[in-house]
């Protein structure tokens, strides 16, 4: 591909709205355009380099055995309120009419449209197991689209789904997606970590999302620097410390803490550590006052309050809820507050009963020594705190790092939810009838080339692993001014063409510009090397050879292609 004709223009500013490196480099390489908030336009090298990341994830998951479909973007809406998943999406989900006032919205994933098809389809346990895939655009409305690709309305994405007759099936097809994921990740550079999760509108049991490890992701994970345990911080637990506990715990007593509703001010007047301190968070619950209770220093995971009360409806009181409760003392909440009708506590409670200090229930007073079962009691324990770096691992013990990184692909055990909703039944060899058991595991692809240009770039632009690069390699022909130029154009045209024959992709920069501007534009538009092609080399017979990456230059003899060819394919 000659840059003389090629679709795109390079910038030399950054965009306006650009918030992360992989959307001001994609955009001023002339790989993407903003067409409206969250909707890009995808110019030829943001298309190729698309394409390459999804003929990564065909590959592999043809290799796993799911066989490729293409399902509507436009979907009945009946469906949705079938699974009810309609209310679920609320206003993220882009809805529209046809002249008829049916209902139906724009795809942001699929499980109702494949399974309510699959249903018509296939009916007897001979016709299971099943795998089947699309990568088609999704559409989710988001409320304020950002960060470029990692947060947009229109995504591509790689949405696969099996079916299965029992449990022991779905475990084995969800292995082999969470394989093929792990080879998929690999193949495109990414630095990741598979972290257990929560399974948020999809649904579904065990669940586990694959993170890009990247420090402008949106993503808050946890693992251990010792085992394989790693969890998104809403699912991620610790383990509970062990407590060295008096043998006798004195009376609990009040202390006037006058204007001191926070932790800090009241460990600092009474001359205690925060973690000395018991917080008694009130929620809301079924319409009831609860409390949970955690340490001082650690703070309340309203997703594992969630989970504790589940299928209860939880949500934290804020200061609207305060001031239509004026029973409640904010700051000055005590574990065994009258209104109180179910109390929650993290774990640590069970190894640590106290003594604590905590609220009074009453303004401007805490109380000393509240010990568990005598001053106090719980209904409920769980792992409720947010894990922080330092904490102990659940599996292990060794210490517990937080990471932010992007999502790009997660993987559920969904079971017979959707099954059972949309009629997906299969006969016996008794003859009786069963929901199938579905998995259904999605990636990002258009996310993956953001994260991948999150971890491969510098300051001069992007520098793409070859697996994904739109190109392979960039020749730069620089003729001068001189009479040595037309023997530059002769020999940098003939190395393109040796290059294409020996199936090498080729960007070849034949302008009229200074070598300045083409050195620019090839460290911004990343191809793994570039290839120099110079009057001073020309005259000795060789080709300049730089590695993007690593900056690394070597020469090779001009008259052997093939040595060119495999230096650039990494042979």
């Amino acid at each position: 591909m000659r840059m003389s004709r090629l679709f795109a223009r390079t910038l030399r500013d950054d965009p306006a709205d650009a918030e992360v490196d992989s959307y001001r480099l994609l955009a001023r390489g002339g790989y993407i355009r903003r067409v409206a908030s969250g909707i890009y336009a995808w110019l030829p090298l943001g298309d190729r380099v698309l394409r390459k990341a999804s003929e990564i994830v065909r590959e592999e998951m043809d290799a796993a055995g799911a066989q490729e479909m293409v399902l509507p973007i436009i979907q009945p809406l009946e469906l949705w309120q079938r699974s009810g998943r309609d209310g679920a999406y609320g206003p993220l989900m882009f809805r529209l009419e046809d002249r008829k006032e049916t209902g139906f919205c724009l795809s942001p994933t699929a499980e109702e449209v494949i399974t309510s098809l699959v249903s018509g389809e296939l009916s007897s346990y001979r016709d299971l197991p099943v795998n089947l895939y699309q990568i088609n655009w999704k559409y989710r409305d988001e409320l304020r689209p950002r960060f470029g690709l990692l947060r947009a309305r229109e995504f591509l994405m790689k949405d696969a789904y099996s079916f299965d007759t029992d449990v022991d099936g779905l475990r084995l097809a969800y292995k082999q997606m969470y394989d093929a994921y792990t080879r998929i990740f690999e193949r495109c550079g990414l630095t990741f970590r598979a972290v257990e999760a929560q399974s948020g509108e999809i649904g579904g049991d065990i669940n586990h999302e694959f993170m890009a490890v990247a420090a402008v992701g949106e993503d808050d994970f946890v693992w251990c620097r010792n085992c394989d345990y790693a969890a998104n911080v809403e699912a991620a637990t610790r383990a509970a410390p062990a407590a060295d506990l008096p043998s006798v715990v004195p009376v609990m007593e009040e202390v006037h803490t006058p204007d001191m509703p926070g932790i800090a001010l009241v460990a600092n007047f009474l001359g205690v550590e925060p973690s000395a301190m018991l917080k008694c968070i009130a929620f809301e619950v079924d319409g009831q006052i609860g409390l949970a209770l955690v340490p001082g220093d650690d703070e309340v995971n309203e997703y594992a309050l969630g989970r504790a009360l589940a299928p209860r409806s939880v949500r934290l009181l804020g200061d609207d809820d305060f001031a239509a409760h004026p029973e409640l003392p904010k700051g000055y909440i005590g574990p065994n507050h009258p209104s109180a009708s179910v109390v929650v506590a993290d774990e640590v409670l069970v190894t640590r009963p106290g003594p604590w200090v905590t609220g009074a229930n009453r303004v401007d007073h805490h109380v000393r020594n509240a010990l568990l079962g005598r001053d106090f009691n719980v209904d409920t324990f769980a792992p409720l705190a947010t894990v922080t770096t330092g904490d102990a691992c659940p599996r292990c013990g060794a210490e517990l790092s937080v990471d932010r990184g992007i999502e790009v692909g997660h993987v559920f055990q969904l079971g017979t939810k959707y099954a059972e909703a949309l009629g997906a039944l299969y006969t016996d060899e008794s003859g009786e009838q069963h929901p199938m058991v579905m998995g259904c595991y999605g990636i990002g692809v258009s996310r993956v080339i953001a994260a991948v240009a999150e971890e491969h770039h510098d300051e001069h632009g992007l520098a793409w692993p070859r697996a994904i690069a739109p190109f392979d390699v960039h020749v730069v022909a620089l003729p001068g001014r001189g009479d040595a130029g037309a023997s530059v154009v002769a020999a940098a045209e003939q190395l393109c063409a040796a290059l294409e024959e020996a199936g090498v992709d080729v960007l070849y920069d034949d302008r009229d510009a200074s070598p300045g501007v083409k050195f620019a534009d090839a460290d911004l538009l990343g191809m793994p090397v570039q290839l120099v092609v110079g009057a001073k080399g020309v005259g000795r017979g060789v080709v300049e050879v730089k590695h993007r990456k690593t900056g690394e230059r070597t020469e090779l003899p001009l008259d052997d292609p093939p040595a060119i060819a495999a230096t650039v394919l990494g042979r």
